[in-house]
């Protein structure tokens, strides 16, 4: 008994010590398994209505995919370099602007005498600019190493698709026949949980990038289509994801008028707290048949935990928890159902599929 309490606790402290040398591996299989999640549905409708083989279907929605991500970028990328443009083109005319005191920058330059802070930092902005200099290689090893992420998140998603009926399959097969179809009907009821996530959170980011535009229009703020654009990409990360969009949007807010600015803080302070605590939390209820109080206590445990990528899997991850512990609990009290159900309403599946 000595000898395998001390075997079992050194093969637990290996096993610690592997999932850490391996987290980033597993990070990217379980940000892989979530795209892979979402994307199976699309996949799968193409396989049974237009009779593509299952590798071309795969392929066209992922080509699909990135083709929408590719224009979206173009969208946002493109009205920024022709502002770069005509800020190059303009830029002594700014200088010129701001010294004499004219403009909103011209407002800055003077009354919080910038120029001579400016003047009196020299040195310390020259070795700033040193220091990135140096640092240059380690910033192109970050992008290389970000561009091999994802590219191999790509790869695996890919491939999960390709390979999950037969995986799911296998994994099956080591359930006695008798539970078999019962398990298979829980693990779509937790995948639906996924896929509903994803669908709630595309809608809150576009109910926010859409009250961006609208404020900003109305507040005369220019570049309010791409500052929108950011405001909803940014959005897709839960909780915080406003308030990192709203950074650059106050910055240009400020820029074009003081008043413009402080309206802007006002704007994104409220959204943030209507959109955390009325918006999100009733969305993914709905979407993802999640308690509010569980969708906002699953969000800060996961931000807590695991940070950014924590947040984003939180409510996903809570939505199979409910759906596996509602069905042990069911199974335990002997009411096992024949339908899994989601939902504080136990809302059958198939009724929630043909609802959704």
């Amino acid at each position: 008994m000595i000898f395998a309490t001390i075997l079992a606790v050194l093969l637990a402290w290996l096993g610690l010590g592997l999932l850490r040398e391996l987290a980033r591996i597993v990070t990217w299989v379980v940000i892989a398994g979530f795209f892979a999640v979402v994307l199976t549905p699309s996949v799968d409708f193409l396989v049974r209505k237009a009779r593509m083989r299952r590798a071309v279907a795969t392929l066209v929605v992922f080509v699909t995919g990135i083709g929408a991500l590719g224009a979206l970028l173009y969208t946002f990328i493109s009205p920024l370099v022709d502002q770069a443009q005509h800020f190059s083109d303009n830029f002594p005319e700014y200088v010129a602007d701001a010294k004499a005191g004219r403009g909103p920058i011209g407002e800055l330059v003077q009354r919080y005498d910038l120029d001579t802070r400016i003047e009196e930092s020299q040195d310390r902005l020259r070795e700033g600019l040193n220091q990135l200099g140096r640092n240059s290689v380690d910033i192109l090893r970050s992008v290389g190493n970000a561009t091999a992420a994802g590219l191999t998140i790509l790869v695996l998603a890919f491939l999960m698709i390709l390979e999950g009926p037969k995986t799911t399959a296998g994994m099956l097969n080591l359930v006695s026949p008798h539970r078999r179809e019962h398990v298979r009907k829980v693990a779509g009821d937790c995948a639906k949980a996924i896929t509903g996530y994803m669908a709630g959170n595309l809608l809150i980011s576009v109910i926010a990038g859409i009250a961006t535009f609208v404020f900003l229009f109305f507040a005369d703020v220019p570049f309010r289509g791409v500052l929108a654009l950011w405001v909803a990409f940014a959005d897709l990360i839960p909780l915080v994801g406003a308030t990192l969009g709203a950074v650059p949007t106050i910055a240009v807010a400020f820029l074009h008028s003081t008043v413009a600015g402080i309206a802007s803080i006002v704007f994104f302070v409220l959204y943030q707290q209507f959109e955390n605590h009325v918006l999100q939390v009733t969305i993914m209820s709905r979407t993802v048949k999640l308690n509010p109080l569980t969708v906002l206590i699953s969000v800060l445990c996961g931000v807590e935990l695991f940070g950014i990528l924590g947040a984003l899997l939180a409510i996903p991850v809570a939505g199979v928890i409910q759906v596996i512990v509602r069905d042990v609990y069911d199974e335990h009290q002997g009411r096992l159902k024949r339908e899994p159900t989601i939902g504080s309403e136990e809302v059958p599946v198939s009724q929630a599929t043909e609802e959704g």
